[in-house]
C-alpha cells in the first residue's frame, strides 16, 4: 500500500495500545473489533481509534491516530457511542485480521504487510474467544520482539 499525496491513510479498523504500541484491529462490519478493543482496554490497554484509524509515516515508523472528529469514542454495541480517555497516537506494531476460529491456523507462517513503505507483522485472531486479549498481548511480543516471548517455529 502507498499513499503518494502525503495525507494520512485512512482504515476502517479500531486500533488499541498496548504497552504504547498500537495493535490495528482489522476486520468486516460486526467482526469484533469494538468489543476486542473493549476487552483489551478493560484488561490495561488504551484506545487510540475505533471504527476509523489514520495511518502516517515518521522516521520509519507508522503512527496511528484517530480522525479528529472521532478521537476518543468508541462504539459499545447496546449502548452506543461512548468517550474513553484515549492516547493521541501511537506507533503501529501489529495488525490483527479478525477472523472465524474455524479459519485459525494452529502453527501458521509468519506473515506482514507493508504499508507506506513501512512492513508490519501480521496475525490473525478469532475475537469472540475468552483468549483473544491474551493471544494478542502474546502476538505483540513475539512477532515485533517487544517482549520476552518468542515464537520457537515457523
Amino acid at each position: 500500500m502507498s499513499n503518494p499525496s502525503g495525507d494520512p491513510m485512512l482504515i476502517y479498523a479500531t486500533a488499541i495500545a498496548l504497552d504504547g504500541h498500537a495493535v490495528l484491529l482489522r476486520g468486516f462490519s460486526g467482526t469484533g473489533k469494538s468489543d476486542l478493543g473493549l476487552r483489551l482496554i478493560d484488561a490495561g490497554g488504551r484506545l487510540v481509534a475505533d471504527d476509523q484509524c489514520e495511518i502516517h509515516p515518521r522516521d520509519g515508523t507508522l503512527m496511528v491516530r484517530a480522525p479528529l472528529a472521532l478521537a476518543g469514542l468508541i462504539e459499545v454495541r447496546g449502548l452506543g457511542i461512548v468517550r474513553l480517555d484515549a492516547m493521541p497516537e501511537a506507533p503501529l506494531a501489529l495488525i490483527a485480521d479478525l477472523v472465524p476460529s474455524n479459519l485459525i491456523e494452529r502453527m501458521p507462517m509468519r506473515r506482514s504487510e507493508r504499508i507506506l513503505g513501512v512492513t508490519v507483522p501480521v496475525t490473525a485472531i478469532a475475537p469472540f474467544e475468552a483468549s483473544a486479549p491474551a493471544k494478542l498481548r502474546i502476538a505483540l511480543a513475539a512477532l515485533t520482539g517487544l517482549g520476552p516471548v518468542a515464537l520457537l517455529a515457523d
